[in-house]
């Protein structure tokens, strides 16, 4: 049995893509008919995780992001990966309302629903002790990271519980929420009090779109993404950037293996794309069992 207060799984850590879950080969034609909305496009997790879908056969890939440029760019890739999947863009900035609401609409006016809605958009400001912080830095960690999290989920659930009964009547699974969230949200590493708080938020966010939405067929996922040395994750101080060695193809390849529905049975819990799926999937009894990958304060057991 696993240790009540171990945090993680002792899987093998996979630190690139491999075969089990690879877009252009056992996963290919996987995620074909589908529509992907992915906000944080323009770069690094969410840039690969576009092109992942692109590769697994998807119908369309609606990219937001701030940079026009860089979605310009990307939609090139994408369809240059793939040249069947369509792609649109929409510059939009997750902490307002309005621009995710209105980028979410055009998505599904454009390709006929929604899918897949994958919340990549983040922010991590330089490290500094709650005492020493900047207050607005520090509540802009949470604008970002929360409300733009918020404000997806809020206006992609009506489209996903719609995909989620119409991919059920073909045999598909559908409606899944992908969230970003990392192994911050379990750790209390110095002077990371904004940025793990929020991680931390984010996984209880998961588990409250699987109590709330979880009967009308959504499936969301909290992930950690790996260790990837994007230009956001390299503002932590520079003794951690040795742990920054997975590639983005690996968080890709991982969120295209969650919307097959293999994993559904795990939802609204917290997975680390660094664990092996196959080992995963053999714990599924075990992490059902015991309630793991959930946040929950366990206090002591009774001795009467």
């Amino acid at each position: 049995m696993i240790s009540t207060t171990t945090q993680f799984l002792p899987l093998t850590e996979r630190h690139d893509l491999y075969p089990a879950i690879d877009p252009a080969g056992v996963l290919k034609r996987s995620a074909e008919g589908k529509v992907i909305f992915i906000s944080g496009a323009s770069q690094g997790i969410g840039k690969a995780a576009a092109i992942a879908f692109a590769r697994a056969g998807a119908k369309a890939v609606y990219i937001v992001a701030r940079s026009e440029d860089a979605l310009q760019m990307l939609k090139k890739d994408i369809m240059a990966n793939n040249p069947s999947t369509q792609c649109e863009f929409m510059v939009c900035d997750v902490t307002d309302a309005k621009q995710v609401e209105r980028a979410v609409r055009d998505c599904v006016a454009r390709f006929g629903g929604l899918d897949v809605a994958y919340s990549c958009a983040g922010y991590l400001a330089k490290w500094r002790k709650i005492g020493e912080s900047d207050p607005e830095d520090w509540w802009n960690t949470w604008t970002v990271n929360i409300k733009g999290t918020y404000h997806l989920i809020r206006f992609a659930l009506p489209h996903l519980i719609v995909s989620a009964k119409t991919q059920t009547a073909i045999g598909q699974s559908g409606g899944h929420l992908i969230l970003v969230s990392s192994i911050g949200a379990q750790m209390l590493t110095p002077h990371a009090s904004d940025y793990q708080t929020t991680k931390h938020a984010i996984n209880r966010l998961c588990e409250f779109v699987n109590v709330d939405h979880g009967d009308e067929g959504v499936t969301c996922f909290a992930i950690h993404p790996g260790g990837v040395a994007t230009s956001l994750a390299k503002n932590m101080p520079e003794q951690l950037h040795r742990f920054l060695i997975d590639t983005p193809a690996l968080s890709a390849g991982f969120v295209v293996w969650l919307c097959t529905g293999q994993a559904d049975w795990a939802r609204g819990r917290y997975l680390s794309c660094n664990w092996d799926v196959d080992e995963l999937m053999a714990m599924k009894a075990q992490i059902l069992q015991d309630e793991l990958l959930v946040n929950r304060l366990r206090g002591a057991e009774s001795t009467r």
